[in-house]
């Protein structure tokens, strides 16, 4: 199957709700149109951590004590690893990464970008806390649509999260390339290490 070009993609997008869009679009040729806008910059490649097994975190956990949170196994780590491959593999240069200060979507950010990342409490997980969610979305919106580059911006963060930015529900280590069109997030593919 063709890839369609870039100019096709955007026209598509701004008529298409992100998740039905994806839903619809064979995944190589979504995978291949994410990597497309990440290599031209100015994207943003929205992951969900690499896998930690387990649903929400322990009771009492606690920001900064990695012992008190979920976190990631070693088939996770490796996924990590993997994600940061692709991105050199694929030739995308990374402006900056930011993640949530959850421990298991430091270390995946660490694991795949060494030395590139930092906390960003906009895209703290807010599973536990529901009520944070809207506040939360629209912070991390904010900084998303901000982006202009150099290179694409890696934010790590958690399943309702992305799933609350673009209406796609992430596997572990899963990421939803975006870019911000007419004030509002556009999603164009996904990537999986």
């Amino acid at each position: 199957m063709a890839v369609p070009s870039r100019r096709r993609v955007l026209a598509i997008l701004r008529r298409t709700p992100a998740a039905v869009l994806l839903a619809r679009s064979p995944p190589a040729a979504a995978e291949a149109a994410a990597w497309e806008a990440l290599r031209g910059g100015g994207a943003v490649a929205l992951f969900r951590h690499a896998r930690a097994p387990g649903s929400g975190d322990p009771p009492g956990m606690r920001l900064g004590d990695c012992s008190t949170q979920r976190n990631l196994d070693d088939a996770g780590r490796a996924q990590a690893r993997r994600i940061g491959e692709a991105f050199r593999a694929e030739g995308v240069a990374v402006g900056a990464v930011l993640t949530s200060r959850w421990c298991r979507a430091v270390e995946t950010a660490a694991l795949a970008f060494p030395g590139l990342s930092r906390a960003e409490p906009a895209f703290d997980s807010f599973f536990e806390n529901r009520g944070e969610g809207p506040a939360r979305t629209a912070s991390a919106r904010r900084v998303l649509l901000d982006w202009r580059g150099p290179g694409a911006l890696v934010a790590v963060t958690h399943q309702v999260n992305v799933t609350a930015l673009t209406g796609v529900f992430p596997s572990s280590g899963e990421g939803v390339v975006v870019l911000g069109r007419g004030g509002d997030l556009v999603a164009v593919g996904r990537v999986r290490p």
